[in-house]
């Protein structure tokens, strides 16, 4: 970069000195002899040679001066070139306008591996790989440092013998005092090393989480084959035990039946717990008041507690609405509840507040799976013992309990909900004083249409004059229901896949309903049939089944908007409940 060099002060005085000493002796030789060899003329032409002498020595102070200084400036300059050249772990060169390299160090040598009178002269865009090259990256690197007064990267080079190495860039540009564009100053360094241990570090920590995935999956499955195994042994065993029972003509067998069915109860109640806690069960959420709902629990806890716990409701006034499952919330509510009776063994209060409340961004921040805003909070609060902090960390993970009963999925099922419900669970708990579940769900916005009840209808179907189509792949399953509901008095018909559905629909002049599984096989899904039956047919009703929460009716945890859903498993009085609700709606 060129240096601007300035003159002197002492050279510039003893330049005024000697012009003003020439032109005292000049003036003095104008006047007339008597004058000059006066007294006056002759001080006067001594001051002039005094003034002319003091002149010319500051003049020589002033040019020994500059040459000092030109000869440090000399040295300076070739001591940074020095320092620079031999720097091996940087490559530092400078550039032109154009981008063509102008200088050269030891560690653009080493880095690049071109020998100085290899590249001098060429365009730094050697460096870059052809696909960064074809994108026109060098020329934007060089405009952005212009504009930015900087460009800094880190990205894929090319050395000369055409390896690639990871390299941290900076490019500033260079402008004289009248502010033109001089060139470039190009520093780069080799951050391979640094890149390897970069990825290895985050290859060693993606081991870890699956890890730690790994073993929370093989606790999941644990629990569920040790909860499983027990229902089906119960299942089995119960079943086994009716068959020898009939086969010997005894027929007091209600009680193995029995116990099968409360068997199948807990394993659908299992099911529906995993998917709840895994954010997959099928939410239908409507406008609800909390109020309301809290109010009318309250005798329900009353009477599931015991009489031992008394239960307090304080409920705010002005409550926000949300829109949520009201079944699945009354089973948050009701989970929570019963956690609550087990940490008071001895009798104890539960409370249940309501209350309008504001997540902010701090809080947000603190607690990265909430998103600040209006939430309406449901606080149940126990005077149980608490929870140790070690176990307070745990508490919501699946098959996790402290008690020695208990699928350890109650609270995992909270979590699930209300997460997958758009909101937030919190636990506060103090070993002696008692513990605090905070379910935030987030405020319902707009107007609330006004909730309308649907007229209790029987449950039976018009007998022979209603027609259900049942679209199930699974034989026994499918046979069973249309079991269920010829015994409800419906016309039904059959059909494995939705191709067979289709052509049934062609045979059958008359179909009210359309029963049918989400998940079938032969490239069709369930909505992709109901879709085709209502563009051929618009009047039939629809009801979609399934065991799990399938995209095809459920996006982002929640039924899409008039879909119409009946859970597996599912027992006759649910059957026959739900169709006729679809077939009596409006």
């Amino acid at each position: 970069m060129p240096v601007e060099r300035t003159t002197p002060l002492a050279v510039r005085i003893s330049l005024l000195l000697m012009l003003v000493s020439v032109v005292a002796l000049i003036w003095l030789a104008g006047f007339q002899a008597d004058w000059k060899a006066s007294g006056v003329g002759i001080t006067a032409a001594a001051l002039a040679v005094a003034l002319a002498v003091l002149g010319s020595a500051l003049l020589l102070r002033g040019i020994r001066a500059m040459q000092d200084a030109a000869e440090a400036t000399r040295r300076s300059e070739e001591q940074f070139h020095q320092l620079v050249a031999g720097v091996a772990d940087y490559a530092i060169y400078m550039l032109d306008p154009q981008g063509r390299i102008t200088t050269w160090n030891l560690g653009a040598e080493r880095i690049k591996g071109y020998r100085q009178d290899e590249i001098l002269g060429k365009n730094f865009s050697s460096f870059f790989t052809p696909e960064d090259r074809a994108a026109g990256i060098p020329a934007r690197a060089l405009e952005t440092a212009v504009r930015e007064g900087r460009y800094e990267a880190e990205s894929i080079r090319v050395r000369k013998d055409g390896t690639r190495f990871w390299a941290n860039v900076v490019l500033s540009p260079l402008f004289d005092s009248a502010g033109n564009l001089r060139g470039f100053a190009k520093v780069t360094r080799d951050i391979t090393e640094q890149q390897q241990r970069k990825q290895e570090l985050e290859q060693a920590q993606a081991r870890s989480i699956q890890s730690q995935k790994m073993e929370g999956i093989g606790q999941l499955t644990g629990g569920i084959a040790h909860d499983f195994n027990n229902l089906l042994t119960v299942i089995q065993g119960s079943l086994d035990m009716v068959d020898r029972r009939l086969r010997a003509g005894d027929s007091d067998v209600g009680r193995f039946i029995e116990a099968a069915r409360r068997g199948a109860d807990r394993a659908a109640a299992l099911t529906q717990g995993l998917l709840a806690f895994a954010r997959r069960q099928p939410l239908d959420p409507k406008p609800l008041d909390p109020n309301k709902l809290v109010a009318g629990m309250a005798e329900l806890l009353r009477r599931s507690l015991g009489e031992g716990i008394s239960v307090e409701s304080i409920l705010a006034g002005g409550l926000w609405w949300v829109s949520v499952d009201r079944n699945q919330l009354e089973n948050a509510l009701l989970n929570v509840a019963i956690n609550a009776r087990d940490a008071m063994p001895g009798g104890g209060k539960l409370t249940i507040e309501t209350a309008n409340s504001y997540l902010d961004e701090r809080y947000a921040a603190a607690n990265p799976d909430v998103t600040p805003g209006h939430y309406v909070v449901i606080c149940l609060s126990d005077t149980g013992g608490g929870i140790p902090a070690g176990a307070l960390r745990s508490v919501f993970e699946p098959f996790y309990t402290t008690k020695q009963e208990g699928t350890g999925l109650g609270l995992s099922q909270v979590y699930g909900f209300v997460r997958q419900s758009s909101g937030h669970v919190k636990i506060y708990s103090e070993v002696g004083q008692g513990t605090t579940v905070k379910i935030y769900l987030p405020k319902l916005e707009g107007v609330v249409a006004q909730q309308v009840e649907i007229a209790a209808r029987p449950p039976r179907g018009d007998i022979g004059r209603e027609t259900i189509l049942v679209v199930e792949d699974d034989e026994d399953l499918r046979g069973f229901t249309m079991e269920m509901l010829r015994e409800l008095g419906y016309h039904v018909l059959g059909a494995q896949d939705a191709r067979s559905a289709l052509q049934g629909l062609e045979q059958e002049p008359r179909i009210d309903l359309l029963f049918t599984d989400v998940g079938l096989p032969n490239g069709l899904n369930g909505r992709q049939l109901a879709d085709e039956v209502l563009r051929v047919r618009p009047s039939i009703r629809i009801l979609f089944t399934t065991g799990y929460a399938r995209n095809a009716i459920v996006h982002h945890g929640r039924l899409d908007p008039g879909v119409e859903l009946l859970l597996k498993p599912y027992t006759q009085p649910d059957l026959a409940r739900r169709v006729r609700e679809v077939l009596d709606r409006n």
